[in-house]
C-alpha cells in the first residue's frame, strides 16, 4: 500500500457528534479537582521556599565544617539531588497514571511529598547522630524529588481533563497559583521565624517548625484527593482500551511513546523557557542581588515575595486571556518580551536601589506570568489521553532537571567565569529563542477538545447545541484530533 493510501486509511472521519461523545463537566467536582491539585503544587513549593531561605541554618545543623560557604554548598548539593531523581519519578508515576488512573497516583505523590518534608523536621542534627544526619537528609530529599516527578504532570493532566474546553486555560492557571502561594508561604514562614526567634533558638529547634507544618497539610491534601473522582477522559479511555485490547495485541508504553517524538521535543522546549525564566527570576536573582550586588538580603526577599503576590492575578489573567485569543499568542508575547526586555530589566536590577530593582523584577515576573498562566493547559494538550500522563511527566521532568534546576548554578558559573554581570539577561534571551521556536511549532489548542477525547462543556444546553452542528471530528491513528474541515 502506498504512503498516501496508508494516510487515508489511518485518517477516518467520525460520525456527527452524539450526546454520549460530549462530557458535561460537574462544576463542583471541577472546583474540588482544581483546589486539590493546587494544594499539592503549593506543598512542593512551600518546601522549596523553606529550604532555600533556611539553607544557612540547615548547613550548620547537618554539615560539620568551619567554612560557612562549604556548609551552604553541601546544603544546596543535597537540595539539587532531588532534581536528579525527578525524571525517574516521572518515568514511574507518569505511565502508572495512564494505567491505573490519575487520582490514585496523585494520592500517592501527595503522601510521599508530605512524608518526605515532615521527616526532615524530625532528623536529629550532626551533633547528635554524626554522619547519619546528612545521609537521612539526602534520603528525605530523594523521596521528595521522586514523588515530585509524578506531581506536576499528573496534576496538570487532571485539571485539563476535568476542565471545559472553553475555560481550560483559566482553570489550569490555578495550578501555578498554588506554586506561587506555596513559595510565598514557605519563604514568609522562614522570614517570620527569623524575625521572632533568636539565632540560637532557630538553630536549636525553630528550623524544624516549617517542615513539621507539612504533616497536617499533607493529611488535608490526601483527604481531598482521596475524595476526588477519576477524570471523565480517563474513564472513557480505559473502557475503550479494554475493548480494544480484546481484539488487538496490547501496546507497551514505550511503543506508544515512540510515536510522540515531536510533541515530546515541543514539551521539552516549552518547559525550558518556562522553568529557565522561573528559576532565574525567583531563585537566582535574589541570590545575585545579595551575593554579587550586595543588596540587603531582607529587602531582596521582600521584593521577590511582593512580585510573586502580584503574579497571582497576572497568572489568572494570562490563563483567561489564552481562552479568548489562544495559547500561542500569549506564550509568544512572553518569549518576545523576554528577548526584548531581559537586558533593560537586568540593568534596572543592577542599579541596586529599591524602586529600580523592584521594577526590573516585576518586568520579569509579568513575562513569567505568560507562561505560568498558559503552560498547565498547553502541555497536557500535546499528548493523547492514552499516554498523556506518562509522556508529559517524562518530557516535563527531563527538561526541568537538565535546564530549569540547573539555571542558578550555570548562570552563577557564567558570571564567575566571564565577570560579565549581564550574563543572566543573555541566558534568558537564549532561552527565549528556543521558546519562540517551540511555540511556533505548536498547533493552537484553545477551546478545542484534548487529543483523543470528545468535547467537554459546562451545561447540557451546550452539549445539545453541539450535536446540532455539522461538526465532525477526524481521529488519526496517532491519536490526533482535528476538525474535518482542516483535513487536507
Amino acid at each position: 500500500m502506498s504512503p498516501s493510501h496508508e494516510r487515508h486509511a489511518a485518517i477516518k472521519p467520525s460520525p456527527p457528534l452524539e450526546l454520549d461523545d460530549i462530557t458535561v463537566v460537574d462544576h463542583a467536582l471541577l472546583k474540588r479537582a482544581v483546589g486539590a491539585m493546587a494544594l499539592g503544587n503549593a506543598m512542593e513549593w512551600f518546601d522549596f521556599g523553606v529550604y532555600s531561605y533556611i539553607a544557612v541554618v540547615l548547613g550548620k545543623v547537618f554539615f560539620p565544617s568551619s567554612s560557612p560557604s562549604a556548609q551552604l554548598i553541601a546544603t544546596f548539593g543535597t537540595f539539587a539531588a532531588a532534581f536528579l531523581v525527578r525524571p525517574i519519578g516521572g518515568m514511574v508515576f507518569g505511565p502508572l497514571g495512564d494505567r491505573i488512573g490519575r487520582q490514585r497516583v496523585l494520592a500517592m505523590t501527595m503522601i510521599m511529598m508530605a512524608v518526605g518534608t515532615f521527616c526532615i523536621g524530625l532528623i536529629p542534627g550532626y551533633d547528635r547522630i554524626g554522619i547519619l544526619a546528612p545521609v537521612l537528609l539526602l534520603v528525605a530529599r530523594l523521596v521528595q524529588g521522586f514523588s515530585t516527578g509524578g506531581e506536576y504532570g499528573g496534576a496538570a493532566t487532571f485539571i485539563a481533563e476535568f476542565s471545559t474546553d472553553a475555560r481550560r486555560g483559566f482553570f489550569g492557571s490555578f495550578l501555578e497559583v498554588g506554586t506561587l502561594a506555596g513559595y510565598i508561604l514557605g519563604a514568609g514562614t522562614v522570614a517570620l521565624l527569623t524575625a521572632l526567634l533568636s539565632h540560637e533558638a532557630l538553630l536549636s529547634w525553630g528550623w524544624r517548625v516549617p517542615f513539621m507544618i507539612a504533616g497536617p497539610l499533607g493529611l488535608v491534601g490526601l483527604y481531598i484527593r482521596m475524595k476526588l473522582e477519576e477524570t471523565p477522559a480517563f474513564r472513557k479511555e480505559a473502557e475503550a482500551r479494554e475493548a480494544d485490547e480484546r481484539s488487538r495485541p496490547k501496546q507497551s508504553f514505550i511503543e506508544l511513546l515512540a510515536h510522540q517524538l515531536k510533541p515530546l521535543l515541543q514539551c521539552v522546549g516549552l518547559v525550558l523557557i518556562f522553568n529557565v525564566t522561573d528559576y532565574m527570576a525567583l531563585s537566582y536573582l535574589p541570590s545575585f542581588l545579595s551575593a554579587t550586588l550586595h543588596f540587603d538580603e531582607t529587602h531582596g526577599l521582600f521584593l521577590v515575595l511582593l512580585v510573586m503576590v502580584l503574579m497571582i492575578p497576572m497568572t489568572l489573567f494570562a490563563g483567561h486571556l489564552s481562552d479568548r485569543i489562544g495559547r500561542k499568542p500569549v506564550m509568544m508575547s512572553g518569549c518576545i518580551g523576554l528577548f526584548a526586555l531581559s537586558i533593560p530589566a537586568l540593568l534596572l536590577v543592577r542599579t541596586g536601589t529599591v524602586l529600580p530593582v523592584f521594577t526590573g523584577l516585576l518586568i520579569l515576573g509579568a513575562l513569567l506570568s505568560t507562561f505560568t498562566g498558559v503552560m498547565p493547559s498547553s502541555l497536557p494538550a500535546l499528548f493523547p489521553t492514552r499516554i498523556r500522563c506518562g509522556a508529559l511527566a517524562i518530557g516535563f521532568n527531563v527538561s526541568v532537571s537538565l535546564f530549569g534546576g540547573t539555571t542558578p548554578l550555570v548562570t552563577a558559573w557564567l558570571v564567575d567565569q566571564t565577570g560579565n554581570l549581564m550574563m543572566p539577561a543573555y541566558y534568558l534571551m537564549a532561552a527565549s529563542v528556543i521558546g519562540m521556536v517551540s511555540v511556533l511549532a505548536l498547533r493552537e489548542t484553545a477551546r478545542m477538545p484534548l487529543l483523543g477525547s470528545g468535547p467537554c462543556v459546562a451545561t447540557h444546553a451546550e452539549a445539545l447545541a453541539l450535536t446540532r452542528t455539522k461538526l465532525k471530528v477526524v481521529h488519526s491513528g496517532k491519536g490526533k484530533t482535528v476538525p474535518e474541515k482542516k483535513r487536507a
